[in-house]
């Protein structure tokens, strides 16, 4: 099972990512992840965007993967810190996306997605945290995957 990103959101304009605490009238009131949090209320007019919802296109079969299972590779490959620098160029974040993700679709995600990638993931392992459990279950799967392959 995937981290779940349901209460975790981007919104444009805003740098780094919110946990959506509670509705409200007029929109929602998120909390910042960052060392000191801020709540503050985000409106109708924000263009907000929830992580469980975003994909990264692939070249396989699906045409897309899950953000939420891209972490999880990344987490399960990579620990809690990715092998890129502060501030990385665009071919060190290209090498990083086809060492993590070799299907990805290299005409439609372009730099500065995997820029997002790479700082959403430090922000959600950060504070939002992976577990064991989540861990196992996605080595399990994976390995259910295999047999699967091999029996056909």
């Amino acid at each position: 099972m995937p981290i779940d990103l349901k209460q975790v959101a981007a919104i444009s304009g805003m740098s780094g990512l919110y946990r959506i605490v509670k509705p409200t009238r007029t929109g929602v009131i998120i909390e910042s992840l960052e060392e000191t949090p801020k709540n503050m209320v985000a409106q109708a007019r924000h263009r907000m965007s929830l992580l469980d919802e975003i994909s990264i296109y692939t070249t396989d079969e699906e045409g897309t993967i899950a953000l939420a299972e891209v972490f999880d590779r990344l987490h399960n490959k990579y620990g809690d810190s990715l092998p890129v620098s502060e501030k990385p160029d665009n071919e060190e974040l290209k090498r990083f996306m086809e060492e993590a993700l070799p299907e990805y679709d290299e005409s439609r995600v372009y730099v500065s997605d995997m820029k997002k990638l790479v700082t959403w993931y430090a922000i959600v392992n950060q504070f939002i945290g992976f577990t064991e459990a989540d861990a196992t279950a996605a080595s399990a799967t994976e390995e259910e995957t295999e047999e699967a392959k091999k029996a056909d």
